[in-house]
């Protein structure tokens, strides 16, 4: 089985506690939940991870749960998980991906309608709706049984839960709806909620907040936002519309004076809500949305708060960035008044992996705008220096002395770049490939003409573990080799990432002082957040640049820095932060 096939298997043990009893089982609930996110996230085969025996490198996965995984590599079954889904038609688990549709609602359906074949229920709830046999369902309803047609309708045209954005792509559509619901007078306060505001590689449905003291205005100011294409469900503090593109974007109004509440409880995560919710018992109060209850005497007295610093400094803690909220001892930090000072987009002083223009006849593409373009951009950002790091020259179609020509030429136009430049320092980097042996694809001599190399793996990714970890060390052995460039190879929802032994790479790039790159492209977001972390406690050093090919593109230095964040990195940790003179040391010694 893939890590996305035990994900998903352990989702559904997840569902089936939920539909027993959730709140029995709240508890086993999260745990499968947060088991199911770290092995999906995890950054090698799980199978691999189990039979090399270094399974207490899975954070987020309890002995118990571990013990079952093991068995179903071993058997190819476990019976605690048949228990739990014994009663629970195998149907239900292919409609917790329609939006709209959860565990309790999806057993219901199927239990009512005695619909069991998971392989045709799509099709056969179709066939109910449209019969109007969903309708006289207990709590459902004509209107439900519209709604329910739709989503599975939009279903098939490939609309659902599981196809999760890339956080920029995300991160627009919100910036679109947050700026149209700013416009109404009544919105006092408007903070997007969940693993959005949380600035995590990958969201589903967007949710928003908003504090107001006209609810109904501001409601009915969002059904009717320019981009949509349904209203899904309208409420009195709540609705939720689906937009271009067959997003759902959900939104919460509430009164300010208890705004702070709403905005910490569903900013999340699960697992830092529990952990806050047990720590707030043992002090004798109960966290909600909508405040924090005390017992005075006989009576409890509920506090209400404005904002979520006032929150957390009730219950006696500094506030928690929303980055930070995942149950990895950010609580206990906050408790002690300890949190690290994490690193911020002002921080950052130069973009180091930058494609111009220049007409290098690279092995991949080109980039679009020239380099005065691009350092016009920089000055715009404030930033002190920005390296060019086109792609090697081709070395196929090019011979080792036309390469030398072209690296020679391109070395003297970035030569008087620097004397004609003011304000802005300057540095010829080079993107390199590794190629499959893991020699550079660049010889030294051809290294002579840059001041260092970015390297980086574009091609056989299907390479076995062992071996591409021997192909990166190799290439990144090289003395002009000083940044390991997008790590795992990633794509987020079109590639994998190739298979690395990640103590062996972060080992090496800390006893050979290279960097590893965060790579803030829209859909790399590469190394992530959970690596960054692995990394930065071993005491690596990072870069964040933005692989950028045309100047705007340089804008998402951001997202790069949000990874960072929620790896937990200050500024000591990424290289990039430096003044020039003490980079420029660092990237040369």
């Amino acid at each position: 089985m893939t890590n996305q096939e035990v994900a998903r298997l352990l989702r559904n043990v997840a569902a089936a506690y939920s539909i027993k009893d959730e709140k029995k089982h709240i508890f086993q609930i999260i745990a499968y939940q947060k088991a199911a996110d770290a092995i999906y996230n995890l950054p090698h085969e799980l199978k691999d991870v189990l039979r090399e025996r270094t399974q207490e490198k899975i954070p987020g996965v309890g002995p118990s749960i571990l013990s079952h995984l093991e068995e179903l590599f071993a058997k190819g079954r476990v019976k605690h998980f048949e228990e739990i889904m014994k009663g629970i038609p195998p149907s239900v688990f292919p409609l917790l991906k329609v939006t709209t549709l959860g565990p309790k609602k999806a057993y219901k359906l199927t239990s009512h309608l005695k619909l069991n074949n998971p392989d045709t229920i799509v099709d056969d709830l179709i066939i109910a709706a449209q019969k109007n046999k969903i309708a006289g369902i207990p709590t459902f309803g004509e209107k439900s049984q519209a709604d329910i047609l739709r989503a599975l309708e939009e279903y098939k045209l490939g609309k659902i839960k599981a196809n999760r954005m890339p956080l920029p792509y995300a991160f627009e559509l919100a910036r679109k709806t947050e700026e149209y619901l700013r416009k109404s007078k009544f919105a006092e306060q408007v903070f997007p909620l969940g693993s959005l505001r949380r600035m995590m590689a990958t969201v589903g449905d967007i949710d928003f907040a908003v504090a107001t003291k006209q609810p109904k205005e501001i409601i009915n100011h969002f059904i009717n936002y320019p981009g949509t294409e349904r209203v899904i469900e309208k409420g009195e503090a709540s609705s939720s519309i689906l937009v271009s593109g067959g997003r759902q974007v959900d939104l919460m109004v509430q009164d300010p004076d208890s705004f702070g509440s709403l905005l910490q409880h569903f900013t999340g995560s699960k697992y830092h809500n529990v952990a806050l919710r047990e720590f707030a018992l043992k002090k004798g109060m109960s966290l909600s949305e909508y405040g924090v209850k005390v017992r005075i005497g006989k009576k409890q007295e509920l506090k209400k708060f404005k904002t979520e610093k006032d929150f957390y400094q009730f219950l006696g803690l500094d506030w928690i960035i929303p980055e930070m909220r995942e149950n990895k001892g950010e609580i206990e930090l906050a408790i002690k008044h300890n949190l690290p000072k994490i690193v911020e987009l002002k921080d950052i002083r130069g973009d180091l992996h930058i494609h111009s223009s220049y007409p290098i006849e690279p092995s991949h593409d080109l980039g679009k705008d020239t380099m005065q373009q691009m350092l016009g951009k920089s000055r715009s950002l404030g930033y002190d220096y920005i390296a060019f790091s086109e792609h090697n020259p081709g070395i196929t179609n090019h011979s080792k002395n036309q390469i030398y020509s072209i690296l020679a030429k391109r070395s003297e136009y970035i030569e008087q770049l620097k004397e004609s430049n003011k304000g802005i320092r300057i540095i010829n980097l080079l993107e390199v490939d590794i190629l499959p042996s893991g020699e550079l694809a660049m010889d030294d001599k051809s290294l002579d003409y840059v001041e260092a190399a970015i390297v980086s793996v574009h091609s056989v990714f299907s390479t076995p573990r062992q071996k591409m970890t021997k192909r990166v060390l190799r290439g990144l052995s090289n003395p002009k080799a000083k940044i390991l460039a997008h790590p795992s190879g990633r794509l987020i929802n079109q590639r994998e990432e190739y298979e690395l032994d990640w103590d062996e790479i972060f080992d090496f790039a800390l006893k050979h002082n290279k960097a590893i790159e965060i790579n803030a492209w829209p859909t790399r977001l590469d190394l992530t957040d959970t690596l960054v972390d692995q990394a930065r406690k071993m005491g690596v050093k990072f870069v964040i640049d933005t692989d950028s090919h045309a100047s705007y593109q340089m804008d998402n230095m951001f997202y790069g820095v949000s990874v960072a964040r929620r790896g937990w990195c200050t500024k000591k940790d990424i290289l990039n932060t430096l003044p020039y003179e003490q980079f420029y040391k660092w990237l040369t010694g």
